[in-house]
């Protein structure tokens, strides 16, 4: 977050538990809202923890397959251009600390995930992967050489468990890998670990750049943990009413509604009211 705002430019929204309800669905007052902003020139980038396949029905729901604009997939290791499904920027974990992370994971019992297009690759299930494949709609396959995945090169790892084991465990993996890795929770009961220096607002900083739009002047929404580097970057940081705690305690704004009911249309119709500018 910067001291000065300017006339927004640029607004990014997270998906889950932000832009998307409950269900997995946007709203038609948000889809206008959108509409309208676009319409005005402000740029709408979607950043999300999803991989760009599970993010294209919204992509397509919302028109940007018909516009050249921005999408940052996979927290921020991936960069696609929403017309051509293009990918503009990549980085891989690098492979020696994945591997110490997964074989300290694999010991203590975790199932770990990497997401390939439309495949969700798994360790080993549990009820929390359960979760995420009904969550992302992606074919599950449990792969028993797991470290050849790793090796043969992945954007991410994440650790599906229960919040209250994955807590302690975010704590012992920064504690060793901090230099070499990126660690944050997603959801309470998703950790997940990403190249050093890499997440959504590493990325934000790539788009804005491409797009010639200063940070001042991007306002980005979010709800977790996995969004606080974007928030903390742009101009105008929003925290969803039904946010993390810790997200709220960083942001300049936090909306009125919740993603069930329709928080970021509000804040973008607020945007709108005011020509562009944010009241604070």
């Amino acid at each position: 977050m910067t001291t000065e705002t300017k006339p927004v430019r640029m607004i990014v929204l997270d998906l889950d538990d932000t832009l998307l309800r409950s269900d997995l669905t946007i709203s038609y007052r948000t889809k206008a809202a959108i509409k309208k902003a676009e319409a005005a020139g402000i740029n709408v980038v979607l950043a999300s923890g999803r991989v760009f396949e599970t993010m294209n029905n919204f992509v397509r729901f919302l028109g940007m397959n018909k516009r050249l604009g921005y999408l940052i997939c996979s927290n921020g290791t991936i960069i696609v251009e929403s017309r051509s499904g293009s990918i503009i920027y990549e980085v891989f974990l690098p492979v020696q600390p994945a591997l110490t992370a997964f074989n300290l994971l694999d010991a203590e019992g975790f199932a770990v995930q990497v997401y390939e297009k439309n495949v969700l690759y798994v360790s080993r299930t549990n009820e929390f992967t359960e979760y995420d494949k009904k969550l992302t709609g992606l074919q599950q396959i449990v792969d028993p050489n797991f470290t050849a995945r790793i090796k043969a090169g992945c954007h991410k790892l994440l650790i599906p468990g229960d919040p209250m084991l994955l807590k302690p465990l975010e704590s012992l993996l920064d504690t060793y890998l901090n230099e070499e890795l990126t660690l944050f929770t997603s959801k309470p009961y998703f950790l997940e670990i990403l190249p050093h220096k890499t997440d959504k607002g590493s990325a934000l900083r790539i788009v804005a750049e491409k797009l010639g739009i200063e940070r001042e002047s991007i306002l980005a929404v979010g709800d977790s943990m996995n969004d606080e580097s974007m928030i903390r970057w742009a101009g105008i940081g929003v925290a969803m009413l039904n946010g993390d705690e810790r997200i709220k305690a960083i942001a300049d704004k936090v909306t009125r509604r919740s993603n069930d009911d329709e928080g970021v249309a509000e804040i973008i119709e607020q945007v709108l009211l005011n020509k562009g500018s944010m009241p604070l």
